[in-house]
């Protein structure tokens, strides 16, 4: 992947699609903007475009207007669709499907920002390539696609297509992109610009930590955690995750009381209910094959925690979700 190499200012569109990552996409646009300032020059031109021209809404409801549609879009160097955290349905977006395959035939570089990553997927552009995703979005995202090498990489550049993320990790990627037009030094500059003094690497994982994202230093309650996540679809007996950890049953649970206020059984049912929720919102897998997937025996079974835990039944979470996707929004 080659950007700057004619001398021009490197072109650059931003295909918006509803209820895009307002944070995502000022990570991915800004770092353009303070490179020219702080070059002297124009190294990146960049315009904004919608499925039909028209001003799209981003998730915190702020309307951005675009300079044309998709299909009037000429040849530009580079394409980055932003969309969300909400998927939705990809399959209905024929027409920006066959765009976005035009621009890479073309020679576009084409890439997503969040679930932008499910658009490419649709439209075949991540056939035989890497890619990642928003964790919240990585398992609906790997059931929709099995075929696909998925990764939890912040961002990940494979040829001449690219996925990110999300949020502040499109910063990482564009800086990146940066340093490849007009070097590290610059690159640099730009990071410190918005007071970001680590630059990560696409390899780098996006999620914190157990013992920051939980503010835990015990390493044996860390190790029982991390048996937790890897056995969701198959929910692992406490006695076997506390013979792993080489302590007794009643030092999990004080464990689990002491420093996360739960017993071991709730916090494993929350991360299960947690992952089926998620794909509700993000797959199209019926009650029965989300209840496998979360460790539930039976889809009765799965139904009552559900509805215990959140207040309203899968099937409901499912309606409210699909009503969101089409109530007051563009057609793609």
């Amino acid at each position: 992947m080659a950007l700057g190499s004619s001398g021009k200012p490197v072109q650059i569109a931003f295909f918006l699609v509803p209820r895009f990552s307002m944070m995502a996409f000022a990570a991915g646009i800004e770092p353009l903007r303070s490179a020219n300032r702080l070059s002297g020059t124009r190294l990146f031109e960049w315009q904004l475009v919608s499925a039909n021209g028209s001003p799209v809404e981003a998730s915190n409801g702020i309307a951005v207007a675009t300079q044309g549609s998709l299909a009037e879009l000429a040849k530009p160097d580079m394409i980055i669709v932003c969309a969300g955290l909400e998927p939705g349905e990809p399959e209905r977006n024929v027409k920006v499907h066959h765009q976005l395959r035009r621009l890479a035939h073309h020679g576009t570089i084409v890439g997503a920002i969040s679930s932008g990553s499910f658009l490419l997927a649709e439209a075949g552009l991540l056939a035989g390539r890497r890619c990642t995703v928003h964790w919240e979005y990585l398992e609906a995202f790997r059931a929709r696609y099995p075929q696909l090498e998925v990764t939890e990489d912040l961002y990940v550049i494979d040829r001449n297509v690219f996925t990110c993320s999300g949020g502040t990790a499109a910063l990482d990627m564009m800086v990146h992109f940066v340093g490849q037009v007009a070097g590290g030094k610059l690159a640099l500059g730009v990071a410190e610009q918005f007071i970001h003094p680590q630059v990560r690497a696409q390899e780098e994982q996006q999620r914190l930590d157990f013992h920051i994202r939980y503010r835990i230093e015990n390493p044996k309650l860390i190790q029982v955690l991390s048996l937790m996540e890897e056995t969701l679809d198959e929910p692992m007996e406490l006695r076997e995750m506390a013979r792993r950890a080489n302590i007794s049953v009643r030092q999990v649970e004080r464990l689990f009381h002491e420093h996360l206020g739960s017993s071991p059984k709730t916090f494993y049912l929350d991360l299960r209910l947690a992952k089926a929720r998620t794909l509700l919102r993000g797959t199209l897998g019926s009650l029965r094959t989300i209840a496998l997937e979360c460790g539930f025996g039976s889809p009765s079974h799965f139904c009552h925690a559900y509805k215990r835990r959140y207040g309203i039944p899968p099937t409901h979470e499912r309606r409210s979700t699909i009503a969101a996707d089409g109530a007051g929004q563009p057609s793609l």
